[in-house]
């Protein structure tokens, strides 16, 4: 599990053998948002947290969210 106490949905799909195209065929969302989703490169919006709590009977709240990805900070000089 994800260090959170709750999963995140890669382990949902793992832990309920549920395929990325079934995912996005049952959550009826776009298949590159689930994509991103579950790569942890998007933070969903409540109603996608809904859409996909929905396919593993769970509530939103009981499912880790949120970015995977390191957030870098880009420095600039700015224009020139």
């Amino acid at each position: 599990m994800s260090e959170s106490t709750f999963p995140d949905v890669a382990e949902l799909c793992r832990d309920n053998e549920i395929s990325f195209e079934e995912l996005v065929e049952r959550s009826g969302m776009d298949d590159q948002r689930v994509k991103a989703i579950v790569l942890g490169r998007w933070t969903p919006s409540p109603k996608e947290r809904q859409a996909i709590a929905s396919v593993f009977g769970v509530e939103a709240s009981e499912i880790a969210w949120g970015h995977k990805t390191p957030i870098q900070h880009i420095w600039g000089h700015g224009p020139n």
